[in-house]
């Protein structure tokens, strides 16, 4: 089995900021038109935060777990799409929060990303809603 081009590790908000909020800046707010004030809030201070870069080390994708079990951020730059970045991504996070003890996870996915997380057993539930002008439904997961 060969190794993939992308490592999956935890990363820490200060050490690593630039890095996850390049991820973000490039696909929320310049490919998907999210305003930075949306995009940068309390919750980056106090969540777990996690970094998927090539072999070279440059950052291509990130995603964060909030204190309260939520997932959230979840990103993989576009070169990355549908080579298995977001994927291993997820899988890295949800390992975390299991360890961590959470009993469920929830998180808020964008309407085309919802087969991506059915995948991995997560459930939609309740009413779509737009976040960023961008419809989203909330997804739970039971461990």
């Amino acid at each position: 089995m060969h190794k993939p081009p992308y490592t999956i590790r935890d990363a820490d908000w200060d050490d690593d900021r630039l890095a996850l909020t390049h991820v973000r800046r490039v696909v929320f707010m310049q490919e998907q038109g999210v305003p930075e004030a949306l995009e940068w809030d309390a919750d980056d201070a106090v969540s777990r935060h996690f970094l998927a870069e090539d072999t070279d080390g440059h950052p291509i994708g990130t995603a964060r777990l909030l204190p309260d079990g939520h997932i959230g951020r979840m990103a993989v730059l576009p070169f990355w799409r549908r080579r298995g970045v977001g994927t291993a991504l997820l899988r890295h996070v949800l390992v975390a929060a299991h360890d961590a003890g959470f009993p469920a996870i929830e998180l808020s996915a964008q309407t085309h990303a919802l087969g991506f997380y059915e995948r991995f057993d997560f459930v939609a539930f309740g009413d779509e809603f737009m976040d960023a002008g961008i419809p989203h439904r909330t997804m739970r997961l039971e461990f």
